[in-house]
């Protein structure tokens, strides 16, 4: 699934082919992973791109349409947000008109220099809406910090008090959003911290490890493009190279490149989870002290007197 690197570096590039292009048509071909496709064919041609940003995974096109057409469309506001998530194979790429399309092409905005932004997606589980700039929040959900713009200090002070386990924290989009099992892992090897450790357990000069690996290994990535394992493609179409530099991720029983052990592979946090036994120590269970069971309780001994003396009372 495209992670930050990967989404950073769509939204890079379409903010260099995109901005001041008006949209001049639609055309749409499966539509299942489209919240309102009718709203898409009806409003978006005649719309003028303003922006492109990121949001966590998510890709926003700020778009804004005439203002003698606001009252008729029924958005409040002068903009709104095209919002689209690839999914796990989906790829945004601007082409010339005259290029055929890739296999799988659903969707076609034509552009006003005889150029398309277009989506493809062979398993088509992205998601694409139209929303008033005003209701972005329900489609993008509770955002934590992004991971690639936080500082040392914001980024210490999410996982303070957290007893998730470390890989957890990181996944959690509501504590860091853009982070994906990709760059957790290659994040947790170079920091040197087991992926199954508690955040809480991660003492201050850990965390403030973690946190510059975590920016170390999303500017590199960011900086060869992103990461290429399946479908991803930036928006000009072309393949990332950072899966060249990969230490840990999908690379189970392979020689770890700082220390030679076997690269392991576990579940954490339900996503498979790959580090080195040696650079990335697992976590020490508590021993709890020992308990003696406590001793029977038995019948009073009846001594052999008192044994004769029942028997005449009978």
């Amino acid at each position: 699934m495209p992670e930050l690197p990967e989404v950073e570096t769509v939204v890079r590039g379409l903010q260099l082919l995109l901005p001041g292009r008006g949209i001049l048509s639609v055309r749409l071909g499966k539509t299942d992973f489209i919240d309102d496709p009718a709203a898409i064919e009806q409003h978006v041609p005649g719309c003028r791109i303003v922006e492109v940003q990121r949001r966590g995974k998510f890709l926003v096109l700020f778009l804004e349409k005439n203002r003698a057409l606001q009252t008729a469309i029924g958005f409040a506001s002068e903009r709104f947000h095209l919002i689209v998530h690839l999914g796990m194979t989906g790829q945004l790429t601007v082409r010339p008109n005259a290029m055929p399309s890739a296999l799988h092409t659903h969707v076609w905005f034509a552009l006003d220099n005889e150029r398309e932004l277009r989506y493809t997606d062979p398993r088509r589980f992205g998601r694409m809406a139209l929303v008033p700039e005003s209701a972005s929040d329900s489609i993008l959900g509770e955002l934590g910090l992004d991971a690639l713009e936080a500082s040392e200090e914001e980024f210490r002070g999410r996982l303070a008090g957290r007893r998730a386990r470390i890989k957890a924290l990181l996944l959690d989009q509501s504590v860091f959003r853009g982070m994906g099992n990709i760059y957790t892992d290659e994040s947790l090897w170079r920091a040197r911290i087991h992926p199954a450790r508690l955040g809480t357990s991660l003492r201050r000069d850990e965390v403030v490890r973690l946190y510059r690996g975590v920016q170390k290994v999303l500017r590199e990535a960011i900086r060869l493009g992103g990461s290429s394992i399946s479908d991803y493609v930036n928006a000009e179409g072309e393949p990332g190279e950072f899966q060249l530099r990969h230490r840990v991720y999908q690379r189970e029983a392979e020689k770890c490149s700082r220390c030679a052990a076997q690269i392991r592979r576990m579940i954490v946090a339900g996503r498979s989870s790959y580090f080195c036994p040696v650079c990335q120590r697992a976590p020490h269970a508590r021993r709890s002290k020992k308990r003696w069971p406590a001793k029977p309780v038995g019948r009073k001994r009846i001594s052999a007197k008192n044994k004769s003396a029942s028997r005449r009372q009978r």
